[in-house]
């Protein structure tokens, strides 16, 4: 029987403690005074310990990722979600007038990149619990293989293969031995399974208050976070027009319910933070980008409850 959907407020209730933790994450820059250099460094915690902790908690154990389909089409579904939302970004931004140069690679990028690690992953475990939640840590496999490859090429210009080399990471290391390990049914010590609990339950408040961190430098000049052209349309793009492609591939595409559920909570995603790192180190307009996060994410706060409603509801729950 298929569980009851929450409803509007229960939902919003549900993604309000995710973005005040984005506002304490601005706080804390203020208050503790936290620099460029330190920022850096608890990136790297992240990285190399937190997020590969919370990939071998969601995965060791997890049925769901013993079953063929949730780990070979999930990470196509994550490529060609990003894929899509590139070409859309690219020629609607062409549409407004923007060109090479004047930012139109950082406005596909920043459209293209939706926020699929940071809102969505406490999302996922508080509705479905981890199994999906592993399914959804696969998604993002193809996520990062689409930014390092695709991504790369719209807003640098660089060969895909000048990417290929930021894919081998630490998580996505993790991802692909852990998926092994969990294939083979092999089980941890306890011990050693505590430990990783208790470093992956870190990993999504710390990445959290250190986006909200990372975000609030652009805070000190507010009138640069809303372009009368750009805002507007990238919030159009990213928050209804390409929801409404990724609820039609749910729907319709021959995925587990598994995969289904991470789509929906994928389609109602603002654009996340990569392009805005990306944009800085690649040669990019880091301000387009920053306008787009923004302007999403704070609209997003309304509209990720009813994209979540109406998408379980099309798929069925």
């Amino acid at each position: 029987m298929t569980a009851a959907i929450p409803n509007y407020w229960q939902l919003l209730l549900l993604v309000m403690p995710v973005f005040l933790l984005f506002a304490l994450g601005a706080l804390m820059r203020r208050v503790c005074a936290l620099t460029a250099g330190s920022e850096t460094s608890l990136l790297r915690i992240y990285v190399n310990f937190l997020y590969p902790a919370l990939i071998l908690k969601s995965v060791l154990g997890n049925t769901a990722l013993r079953d063929p389909a949730n780990i070979l089409w999930p990470p196509l579904a994550g490529f060609g979600t990003i894929v899509l939302g590139f070409a859309a970004g690219y020629y609607v931004g062409r549409a407004l007038g923007l060109h090479v140069g004047s930012g139109l690679r950082t406005f596909a990028f920043a459209v293209g990149v939706y926020n699929y690690g940071f809102i969505p992953i406490p999302l996922m475990e508080s509705l479905y619990g981890r199994e999906p939640l592993g399914v959804l840590l696969v998604q993002n496999m193809g996520c990062e293989l689409a930014i390092w490859s695709v991504g790369l090429l719209v807003l640098a210009g660089l060969s895909p293969r000048e990417g290929w080399r930021q894919v081998i990471n630490p998580p996505i290391c993790t991802l692909v031995v852990a998926l092994g390990v969990n294939l083979s049914g092999f089980a941890l010590p306890a011990v050693l399974m505590r430990v990783v609990d208790l470093l992956g339950g870190c990993a999504i408040p710390f990445g959290l208050l250190l986006c909200g961190a990372t975000l609030s430098t652009y805070f000190e000049k507010p009138a640069q976070l809303f372009h009368g052209r750009t805002t507007p349309v990238a919030s159009l793009l990213r928050l209804a027009v390409l929801p409404a492609a990724f609820l039609l591939l749910a729907k319709f595409a021959p995925f587990s319910p598994e995969l289904k559920r991470v789509l929906v909570v994928q389609a109602a995603m603002p654009s996340g933070m990569m392009p805005l790192v990306l944009a800085r180190h690649y040669g990019g307009q880091p301000v387009i980008a920053a306008q787009i996060i923004v302007g999403t994410t704070l609209l997003g706060v309304l509209v990720i409850p009813w994209w979540l409603r109406f998408g379980l509801a099309w798929i069925g729950g």
